[in-house]
């Protein structure tokens, strides 16, 4: 398989195409290589130094991102920009990125893998970005007849013992129903009300969200842009692994956001 060969591959598993019209990202392939056998994937959340360097170093052939490198305009190769791109051209190594595919869809992305891991049950399309639900909502699962505390919730969002970033406990002791939308989602707590939720899940929130969910009685979850992005990368990894026999690696660089 070749970067043309593996775009190939997520374009038709993540339907890429069908984002053309609403995502300002340059969804695909952004940086090419010299078009040599894939031999080794990397998959990361963000396209940075931190993570191509360690691409590299593992001697991966192509880098894909959750975060790429373009986005609604161009930008002139010069300072880190110009770094990162000699980077990846001295490693021929390839970038490739997947934004809001990777967020919406129902098996690989982030906001499924989100609610797979919570239990979510009657699952609905949930928080808007560009015109795109890109979340989910529902109830959550039978716990004994009761609802979910908060700690219980972060033991099933971070099975591996990750820290959110924020928690606002203001609304019901026990939680049966939740929203949630991976990354920068703060402004869908609107929704979240509206729908009388009893708790908001995203990755990172804003000053005004705190008074917000205080007034509302609405409990929020804050997991992190980092943590709740890294759920779609992941499982995009296993199953390119799983289909094509690539070795594939997952490089953590996690910013505490």
């Amino acid at each position: 398989m070749n970067i043309f060969e593996f775009d190939a591959y997520f374009q038709q598993l993540l339907k890429i195409g069908d984002f053309a019209a609403s995502d300002i990202s340059q969804n695909g392939l952004q940086v090419e290589n010299s078009g040599k056998p894939i031999q080794k994937a990397a998959f990361a959340v963000d396209a940075c130094m931190q993570t191509i360097s360690a691409a590299a170093e593992q001697g991966a052939d192509v880098l894909f991102v959750h975060h790429g490198f373009f986005w609604n305009k161009s930008l002139l190769l010069s300072g880190s920009h110009y770094r990162r791109i000699k980077a990846l051209l001295e490693s021929d190594m390839a970038l490739y990125a997947v934004h809001l595919p990777l967020d919406v869809h129902p098996v690989y992305g982030n906001n499924a893998g989100l609610a797979e891991r919570l239990g979510l049950e009657n699952a609905a399309p949930f928080g808007t970005w560009r015109g795109v639900k890109a979340g989910l909502y529902g109830t959550l699962p039978l716990n004994g007849g009761a609802g979910f505390t908060i700690e219980q919730i972060l033991k099933r969002l971070f099975p591996d013992g990750e820290k959110p970033c924020n928690v606002l406990p203001f609304g019901k002791n026990e939680i049966k129903t939740a929203g949630i939308i991976s990354g920068g989602g703060a402004g869908e707590i609107g929704e979240a009300i509206a729908l009388h939720l009893d708790l908001f899940i995203t990755g990172e929130i804003e000053h005004i969200t705190y008074h917000t969910a205080l007034e509302n009685g609405i409990n929020v979850i804050a997991g992190g842009h980092y943590q709740t992005e890294t759920v779609g990368v992941k499982r995009a990894a296993i199953k390119f692994e799983y289909d094509t026999g690539i070795e594939t690696c997952f490089i953590e660089a996690p910013t505490g956001f």
